[in-house]
Order: structure tokens, then sequence, then C-alpha cells
């Protein structure tokens, strides 16, 4: 037995035998319009229109796998379905429904080529299901997808900017402060350091926004990483400062175990809370100042900031190590701008209606460098190709949303896919 949703995915792009069509009671049958999709309340296409024998009949079509469901379902008592002119099954089961409202049977005409294709999508555990026949479909639908994924991603991320906004009181440098504090957590410590940041508001850091040692006495205090007995004079000296700001404004270091395991050293948790400790020191009011750049090159050199002295011979706060500045780098920065200003910009453009803000930041996703990892790397070696941070954005969309739920039916890669093996 098929699923309701490729039924309804066979309906919608009329991926059946259509020739001599007759309903169960003999009847023959025209589909001049299969309806709109409906994804609300209701029968699942509105506004269709079909001709039974001589008669052209306008209205809603419901699907089934089985007939039966119609009763099971008890759209028999539902209002929303007595306008429905056509029950379109994958079996029939049943008696005749209320009305005689017709009933097309759609076992028998519906390729088996398509039906095991899409079986074995379900099935496949593979990266992605498709991934051996993605190449052989069209350049332009490739192009207009990666569009609609990026958009669609933008889209998701906007609403948790909204969320932050309703819980600052729309307070746009607090919600970008907090999101640029979880991007330089970076993934395994993304919780504790947007934890961390929302101990420690934008107006409580700019009283210290000169003093570059109180700043990351600040953030590594509220980590949890100045409790242990210390030798080195600057370390000794971070926990006086913390300690004396700690009273003074009643801070709670967060709760959260900071990840050091199977992580680059220059990724270690301490290194990024410095390198956030000087981005905070050497800007003021870094969205505004973003929002008024056109080019991604200024931002991306507002961003790339060093750690301070301390951290050329530190990797951590208890062992010395060789020199090496610990600069934030260009795949970092320009992971900040893909995963903190690009949304927060975009999200801006929306809530105020200013297009050119959207429109700025889809320009600088064509300009910067495409993400290396994991998904990225396999989708290479499927052979699909990611030239910036707009493919390489839409990319990890496709995956993380259509094809690990084998959302195969909603993607236009797979319906062209299943539309060859009609």
């Amino acid at each position: 037995m098929i699923s309701e949703r490729l039924l309804q995915f066979i309906w919608q792009f009329q991926y059946f035998n259509k020739s001599a069509l007759s309903t169960t009671a003999g009847e023959s049958l025209e589909i001049i319009h299969p309806g709109t999709f409906n994804t609300n309340q209701g029968p699942d296409f509105m506004e269709a229109r079909i001709r039974t024998g001589t008669t052209v009949w306008a209205g809603n079509i419901e699907l089934h796998t089985v007939s039966g469901l119609w009763y099971t379902h008890k759209h028999h008592v539902n209002e929303h379905y007595k306008n429905v002119i056509l029950h379109v099954v994958w079996q029939h089961n049943a008696a005749e429904l209320p009305g005689n409202i017709p009933v097309l049977c759609l076992q028998e005409r519906v390729s088996k080529i398509l039906l095991q294709q899409y079986t074995d999508w379900l099935n496949k555990p593979a990266f992605v299901p498709c991934g051996e026949q993605m190449n052989t479909v069209k350049r332009i639908v490739w192009i207009t997808w990666k569009e609609r994924l990026l958009i669609e991603r933008l889209q998701r991320k906007t609403e948790q900017v909204f969320s932050h906004l309703q819980q600052n009181q729309q307070h746009w440098e607090e919600t970008f402060w907090w999101m640029l504090a979880r991007n330089f957590g970076i993934k395994v410590n993304a919780e504790a350091f947007e934890a961390i940041a929302r101990t420690l508001p934008v107006t409580l850091l700019a009283r210290h926004k000169k003093q570059l040692q109180q700043l990351e006495a600040l953030l590594l205090g509220q980590a949890g990483l100045l409790q242990e007995n210390a030798v080195d004079k600057y370390v000794i000296m971070l926990q006086k400062e913390y300690r004396f700001y700690q009273r003074k404004y009643k801070l709670e270091p967060v709760h959260h175990k900071l990840q050091f395991l199977r992580m680059r050293p220059g990724s270690f948790p301490a290194v990024r809370l410095a390198q956030l400790a000087v981005l905070i020191h050497q800007s003021e009011h870094l969205f505004s100042k973003i929002k008024e750049t056109r080019s991604v090159q200024t931002v991306k050199e507002l961003l790339n900031v060093t750690a301070g002295d301390f951290w050329h011979y530190h990797y951590t706060l208890d062992n010395a190590s060789a020199y090496k500045p610990k600069k934030l780098g260009d795949a970092m920065t320009d992971n900040i701008i893909i995963n903190t200003v690009v949304p927060v910009l975009f999200a801006y453009g929306q809530l105020h209606n200013e297009d050119m803000y959207k429109e700025r930041v889809l320009q600088w996703l064509e300009i910067l460098s495409p993400e290396k990892n994991a998904i990225t790397t396999s989708f290479s070696k499927l052979g699909c190709v990611h030239r910036n941070a707009f493919d390489s954005q839409s990319l990890i969309e496709l995956k993380n949303n259509y094809c690990d739920v084998r959302k195969c039916l909603d993607c236009p890669v797979g319906n062209a896919i299943l539309k060859q093996a009609i």
C-alpha cells in the first residue's frame, strides 16, 4: 500500500494513465483541472473541475489510500467536505459515498517503475537517496531549487531572530550579540556561549569595552574558566577582576560544561572567548555599523580580530605553548557572516520591509567562499558543484530538511527523477 502523500503527489502532477478514465460506477470521467493542493484543513485539492458523462462539475477533490477511510475520518459528517466532486483512491473497498460522489481508483494506472523508485529511496541508507541520479536533472532545475532552498533557510533563521527579539524587547544589538556569541562557540559549545551572552547584556559590556582585561574576565568567569587555582600573574589578575564584578553585578556562572575534545586548539573555548572580548573591545554598536556597510569585505575587516597578547603563548589558561597569535581567521570570519550577520540582517529587512538588506546579504553569499564540512564534501563526491556560500547553504538545507527526512516528493530534483521513471 502506498502512502497518502505519494498519492497526493501522483494526483498533483497527474502522473498516471489518463486514457479512457472511468469512475468505479463505470461512468466516463475527464479531468479538466486537478485542483490546487490544499495544505490547510479540508479536502486535499481545491477548485478542481471534472466532467462525468456530459456534466461538468466544479469543486474539491479528496484522496485516500482506500475509499473506506472516507467514513473512518468522518468526512460524511464534516461540513468541509460537502463540496467534494471526486474521491480519488488507490484501492476501492467501500460502498457508494454520500450523494453518490464519484470514485476514481488509480492502482492500475500508475507506473510500477515510479512506485519502485520511490520505495527504493525511502529504504536506501545513502547520504542522499537519489545521489546516483541527481546529475541527470537539468541545470535550470537545480538553479531555481537552490534559490528556494536558501530563502527557506533564511526564513527559518528569521523566525529564530524574531523569537530573540520578543525575549529582549526588540533590541537588535542584544539579539545580534546573543547570536554572535553562539556562533563563536561553534557547534559543540554554541549553547554554552549563548548562555554566557545572555548573562552579560550589551549595556553591561559597554561599561567595560575600553578595558580588554575586564571583558576577558567577565566572559571567562561566566564560562566557569576562572575557578581553578592559578599561578600565572595574568590569570590571577583575571580572577580578581571577575570576583569583583561578580559581586558587583551579582553574576552567576553558566552551568554548561564546555567541550574541548576532538577540537583544534585554535577553536578551544578560552581562545574563542578571548577573541570575542577583543571584538567587543574594538567595536561599538556592531550591528548598526554592519547594517550600514555595503561591502562584505568591510564586514570581514570588522570581525577579523586577534586575541590579546597573553593568548599568543596560550590555548588554555593554565598551560603555555609556542608563540602563535590567535587570529580569528578567514574561515571563521566567513562562518560568522554566513550564520550570524546574514540571518540577522535578512530578518531586519523582512521586519521593516526593506528589501535592500535582503538583497545585500544574498549578494554577499554569492561572494563568500563555499563552506567546507561533511555535507558539502559528500555532495562534491556526487558531482554536485557548489561555487559559493549561496550554494553551500542551499545544499545544507536540502540535506537536513529534505534528504534526511525523505521529503523526495517535495523536492524538484526528486520530482524530475520520478518523472523520468514514467
